[in-house]
C-alpha cells in the first residue's frame, strides 16, 4: 500500500461548506458546514485512500502575530454569512453562534476517527500544515485547501488539491504558471501583495512584473530580499518595479515575516506538538459514537458508507 497523507486545512474547507451546503437537520436547524465538511471528508479518503489523515485549524487569536507586524492583517473582511435561500433566516449574531456551534461539534467527530486533529491558541492552520510537511518525510502529502499560502510549500513530495476547482497543483504547475519557483513565491507574493489578507504590495508589480524583471526567482535555490534589492540597485536603467523594490524594502520584508509558513517565531512548544503527533499517529476510532452523534444532530439519513468503511481501512493500516 503507497503511504499517503492528506492534510486538511479545516478552517478553510469548514467556512466554505458553511457558507454552500444547504443540509437542515430533522429539527430544521442549518448544519450544512458539519455536514458539507465530512461529506467533503468522505469524497477525499475515498479517493485518495490515504494511510494517515491531519486536520488543522485556526486557533483562537491565531492571527494575533502576523498582526503584531502588520496590524491590518485580514482587516476589513467581509463577515462568513449563509448564501443561500433556505427558508431559514437568522441575523449575523445567530449564524455567528450557528457557525460556532458546528465547528465545535466537528472538533468531537474527528476525534472519534482516526485521524490527527491540531488546534492551538495564536497559531493559524497554516503553520500547522507546514510544519507536518516538513517532518512527514519520504511520503506523498496531499495538501486540501484553496489558500495560495501553501504553493510555498510544494516539493517533489507535496502537492496541492484545491476542492473548489477539484484540481491539483504540484511544483512543475506553479513553475509553468508562474515562472516562480514554489521555494520563491512567499518572496514573489511579499512584493505583489496580497489583497485577502489586506497586505500592499509595490505599486505596479503583480507576480507576472515580478516573474519577467526577476527570473532566477524561477531557479531551485532561496533568494532573498537582500538579493532582489542588490539587483535593482544593480539595474543600469531601473524601472519602476526597480525602484518601488529598494524604496519599499520595509514594506516587503513585513509581508514576507507574514506569508512565510513554519518561521522560527512558532514557539518550539507547538513544534513539539505536531512532531509529537506526526511521530505517533493514533489508530483510534469509534465508530459507535460517531453514528450516535449523527442520530443526534439529526442526519442519520445520508449515506455514509465510504467514510466508515475507509475509516477502519486507514485504523487498520
Amino acid at each position: 500500500m503507497t503511504e499517503r497523507a492528506i492534510i486538511i486545512d479545516g478552517t478553510n474547507i469548514f467556512y466554505r461548506a458553511y457558507v454552500v451546503n444547504p443540509s437542515l437537520s430533522t429539527d430544521g436547524r442549518p448544519v450544512g458546514g458539519l455536514v458539507g465538511f465530512l461529506k467533503t471528508l468522505q469524497k477525499l479518503i475515498r479517493e485518495m485512500k490515504p494511510t494517515k489523515v491531519f486536520v488543522c485549524w485556526d486557533g483562537a487569536g491565531g492571527s494575533a502575530r502576523r498582526r503584531s507586524v502588520v496590524s491590518s492583517y485580514k482587516e476589513g473582511r467581509k463577515a462568513i454569512r449563509l448564501n443561500r435561500s433556505d427558508g431559514v433566516h437568522m441575523s449575523l449574531e445567530e449564524e455567528n453562534k450557528s457557525k460556532l456551534e458546528q465547528m465545535l461539534r466537528l472538533l468531537d467527530y474527528v476525534d472519534n476517527l482516526p485521524m490527527v486533529q491540531l488546534i492551538h491558541d495564536g497559531v493559524e492552520a497554516d503553520d500547522m500544515i507546514a510544519i507536518i510537511c516538513r517532518e512527514l518525510k519520504g511520503i506523498q502529502k496531499i495538501i486540501i485547501s484553496s489558500d495560495k499560502d501553501f504553493y510555498q510549500l510544494l516539493d517533489d513530495e507535496t502537492i496541492i488539491y484545491r476542492p473548489v476547482q477539484a484540481v491539483y497543483k504540484t511544483k512543475n504547475n506553479i513553475l509553468e504558471e508562474f515562472k516562480i519557483h514554489p521555494n520563491n513565491f512567499a518572496l514573489a507574493r511579499a512584493v505583489s501583495g496580497d489583497k485577502s489578507d489586506n497586505l500592499e504590495g509595490v505599486p505596479g508589480a503583480g507576480l507576472k512584473t515580478v516573474a519577467k524583471r526577476f527570473p532566477f526567482l524561477s531557479e531551485d535555490r532561496d533568494y532573498s530580499i537582500t538579493d532582489l534589492v542588490d539587483c535593482c540597485e544593480e539595474v543600469e536603467k531601473p524601472l519602476k518595479v526597480h525602484t518601488g523594490i529598494v524604496e519599499n524594502y520595509d514594506k516587503i520584508l513585513k509581508n514576507y515575516k507574514i506569508m512565510q509558513l513554519y518561521v522560527p517565531s512558532v514557539s518550539f512548544q507547538v513544534r513539539d506538538l505536531v512532531k509529537s503527533a506526526v511521530e505517533n499517529y493514533p489508530k483510534y476510532y469509534n465508530k459507535t459514537e460517531v453514528v450516535k452523534m449523527m442520530m443526534i444532530d439529526g442526519f442519520p439519513e445520508i449515506r455514509w458508507d465510504d467514510l466508515f468503511v475507509h475509516s477502519n481501512r486507514i485504523a487498520a493500516s
